[in-house]
């Protein structure tokens, strides 16, 4: 039985409501190059969700996920890196991100017991 594990991330998007809607556009037709990469890292479910500009991404992954892993295989797939580069001009990071760092690893702080 596969254990999932669960991220969530956080990345912002520039305030233009026609630059929002674009990136909400792509995302109804994400190219299946970029579904591949996702599914093929062990990555098993993938929702974003949108409130105002700000985006929640929400992973549940198996155990052969790692972020290292996909980082390293999305540097050597030039459709991802197509993608990304589209992706930035809707895109903008987090106050207190990281250079270079787009979406953010959100720390868990509560669980129903």
């Amino acid at each position: 039985m596969n254990k999932q594990k669960r991220y969530c991330l956080a990345l912002d998007l520039k305030d233009d409501p026609s630059l929002i809607s674009e990136y909400e556009k792509y995302h109804q037709q994400v190219w299946p190059e970029i579904i591949e990469s996702i599914t093929s890292s062990g990555i098993e479910v993938l929702d974003i969700y949108r409130t105002g500009n700000r985006l929640f991404m929400i992973i549940e992954a198996n155990e052969n996920f790692s972020f290292e892993k996909k980082v390293t295989a999305d540097a050597a797939n030039p459709k991802v890196q197509e993608w990304e580069k589209l992706m930035w001009k809707y895109q903008q990071a987090l106050p207190g991100a990281k250079p270079g760092e787009k979406w953010v690893l959100m720390k868990k702080i509560f669980e129903l017991p």
